[in-house]
């Protein structure tokens, strides 16, 4: 976890208008408080885009999914990490690093 803090600290350190982007899955046990202050980690680093996705297993082989968010909570997540600063937030069940990867980048004007 801090290496990863670390590596997106640095992106702004080295670059700062590099845009920078990062998610989460949740579902796998984690409480609303810890997801709110791993966001507030993220946004103390600069980070530009967050996304919020479900963890959903992918095989029996995998870590079963502890609970499934609602798309209140999901909105309730956005509306919170956009309060915090990031740029750009999609968040929702099936939302991935890719999800409207073309509106992400166009939401995000290069930073000047």
């Amino acid at each position: 976890y801090e290496r990863t803090l670390q590596l997106l600290a640095n992106v702004k350190e080295f670059s700062p208008k590099t845009v920078s982007k990062t998610g989460v899955m949740v579902g796998l046990g984690e409480e609303m408080d810890e997801l709110l202050a791993v966001f507030q980690d993220l946004a103390a680093r600069k980070v530009d885009i967050l996304t919020i996705g479900q963890y959903l297993r992918p095989s029996k082989d995998h870590l079963p999914m502890a609970r499934y968010y609602t798309p209140d909570e999901f909105a309730y997540l956005k509306a919170q990490a956009l309060q915090m600063g990031f740029r750009h937030v999609e968040s929702g069940p099936l939302v991935r690093s890719s999800y409207h990867a073309h509106e992400q980048a166009e939401s995000v004007s290069p930073i000047t």
